[in-house]
């Protein structure tokens, strides 16, 4: 089962959580995700169900289409720039400003597949805004705008600036094999399939770290 957040007669919405992958992977081990999930639950859904997808170590908002009409729109939405997002992160160390953007390209590290890296000159570019929500003691809570959408985006952005997330094995480091990536997809905005000319639907739901 699967954390509703919102249902509708032609999208879901669903907290997902860590761990879960959103689309099968690669194997019968593999096959429990998001998608399957949502499948076994509204058993009428029909075309492709996926618009968009989180890591599997990021928890949070995923909107899942239930008609292909409805996973053509929402994907226009998304390929578009007109859905908004933002995340909730705990990155370690103290941040020394309140907010600001890191804009760095950036680019699949080949030799070291799935890593990504900054690469100004090969890099796709890569925007990110970011606020401070608290100061941790030895950690910072921040809210994370992303105005791209690149693979690793938030997570390497993170490490650029030198505070990554924490529990990111791959950019930063993990303290214990069940540590989970402190990362979150917090708010999610877009527009009814049914009624697109409507303002954005607007969903929120806070990490559990």
């Amino acid at each position: 089962m699967l954390p509703i957040v919102h249902a509708a007669d032609r999208f879901v919405v669903v907290n997902k959580p860590a761990g879960l992958l959103s689309v099968p992977g690669k194997g019968p081990d593999k096959q429990d995700c998001v998608a399957s999930r949502v499948l076994r639950m509204f058993p009428h859904a029909s075309g492709p169900l996926v618009v968009h997808r989180l890591d599997m170590d990021t928890s949070g908002l995923i909107v899942v289409a239930l008609d292909a009409d409805a996973q053509r729109d929402l994907s226009r939405q998304f390929e578009q720039r007109e859905v908004e997002k933002a995340y909730i992160a705990l990155v370690e160390g103290i941040v020394p400003s309140d907010s600001g953007e890191i804009n760095a390209a950036i680019r699949l590290d080949i030799d070291r597949r799935p890593y990504h890296i900054v690469d100004p000159v090969h890099g796709a570019p890569s925007l990110t805004h970011w606020n401070v929500l608290a100061f941790e003691t030895d950690r910072t809570r921040l809210r994370f705008v992303p105005h791209t959408g690149r693979t690793h985006q938030l997570r390497v952005h993170a490490a650029h600036i030198g505070h990554p997330i924490i529990g990111d094995p791959l950019y930063g480091r993990r303290e214990h094999p069940d540590q989970r990536l402190m990362l979150h997809a917090a708010e999610l905005a877009f527009r009814d399939p049914s009624s697109p000319s409507t303002r954005l639907l607007r969903f929120s739901i806070s990490p559990e770290f």
